[in-house]
């Protein structure tokens, strides 16, 4: 489908099942998000930085009206945590953490093993390490961090990003990763096998980006991880859900309801539970008016997410932050205006009020079957 008959299909959608606007909304009641997503047994919630949590009260207040569960942007990744070997510094995921639990808030971890962000002496120890040593390397995070956290986070994206097409190899996986270098594809079932022992609590996640649309690249991935998956459960590896981040680009790729009903399908066939972890919508190349650019936006999302939540596996939606003020799409060099404004790719603007995007999340949250039971 073309962008264009892609975005007047969503429009189309939107018009047949119309949402109250955010205003309307707001007069009427304080709920969050939250709310919308906890009458059908799910949840919503945002990444943060402990720095947002201590400098912005309005954003603070924003994040426990409208999330009951939080995940790190950046402060459980590896290059942030152990800047130099042993040496550990998690002083902010545990503000994180412990606002959460003030809150009673669900946590999740992000990310254990990870390809990119990374301390810069990691990747040189590994070319000197041997076969052990460069497990070691790779485990002793998941050692140090999992235990940490042991109750309070109660889910961990323990692999993330591991298919990449475009690197060329055969099925479809990422090349460019030193654990890929260093230990071949074992380094998935290492570090499952080693999360499961660490914290047999938790429910332990492989996430990926690129599922969401209908192209050849979102095509090569999704047939990449399902790949992926086949040989992962033939070997016994303990995955028990797949994260879809769904960072939607609707102005560059089209989607297709059907096709990514059916590739959820396929993954709840594994026996695997779903979410959407870092869902935003990047609105470079939409309209130059916000409000008709916004409508757009909103539409878009509600007809992605009345596919990912008619899926009886799917548990909760993460955005990548909660509030344009800080959008990594305003910065991104791909997803940035060239004249400076905000992206408005996420449910609250620049000043914390709510958007057509916030009126479509909570109207596909009340249309959704409860967890467990699809739609008749």
């Amino acid at each position: 489908m073309k962008r264009r008959e892609f975005l007047a299909g969503a429009l189309a959608l939107g018009a047949c099942s119309p949402v109250p606007s955010s205003r309307a909304q707001e007069s009427v009641s304080p709920e969050g998000l939250a709310a919308h997503a906890r009458r059908s047994g799910r949840y919503f919630g945002a990444a943060i930085k402990s720095r947002q949590l201590r400098e912005d009260p309005d954003f603070t207040a924003a994040i426990a009206r409208e999330c009951d569960m939080v995940v790190e942007e950046y402060e459980l990744k590896r290059g942030t945590t152990e800047p130099k070997p042993g040496k550990y510094d998690f002083s902010g995921a545990d503000q994180i953490i412990a606002f959460a639990q003030d809150h009673r808030m669900r946590a999740r971890g992000h990310a254990l093993v990870w390809y990119a962000a990374q301390p810069p002496w990691l990747e040189p120890a590994l070319k000197l390490a041997n076969s052990a040593g460069r497990e070691r390397l790779m485990t002793s995070y998941i050692d140090v961090a999992m235990p940490r956290y042991a109750g309070k986070i109660s889910e961990w994206d323990v692999v993330n990003e591991a298919i990449e097409p475009n690197d060329g190899r055969a099925d479809g996986m990422r090349a460019n990763s030193m654990w890929m270098q260093a230990l071949g594809e074992d380094y998935i079932d290492i570090a499952f096998h080693r999360a499961r022992e660490t914290d047999p609590r938790a429910t332990l996640f492989l996430t990926d980006f690129g599922l969401e649309h209908d192209s050849p690249r979102c095509e090569r991935r999704r047939t990449a991880m399902l790949k992926l998956l086949d040989r992962l459960m033939a070997r016994g590896v303990p995955v028990d859900a797949v994260g879809i981040q769904g960072h939607l680009k609707p102005y560059k790729e089209g989607f297709d309801q059907a096709r990514f009903a059916r590739f959820l399908d396929d993954l709840r066939g594994y026996g695997l539970a779903l979410s959407v972890t870092e869902f935003d919508v990047a609105d470079k190349g939409g309209p130059p008016n916000p409000g008709k650019r916004d409508g757009e936006v909103a539409a878009v999302a509600k007809a992605f997410l009345d596919v990912a939540l008619d899926n009886p596996a799917m548990r909760s939606i993460l955005c990548w932050g909660l509030s344009d003020r800080y959008s990594w799409l305003s910065s991104f060099k791909d997803y940035k205006w060239a004249d400076g404004q905000l992206s408005r790719g996420l449910p609250l603007d620049g000043q914390m009020r709510r958007k057509p995007l916030w009126d479509a999340i909570a109207a596909a949250f009340d249309a959704a079957p409860p967890i467990g039971r699809s739609r008749a």
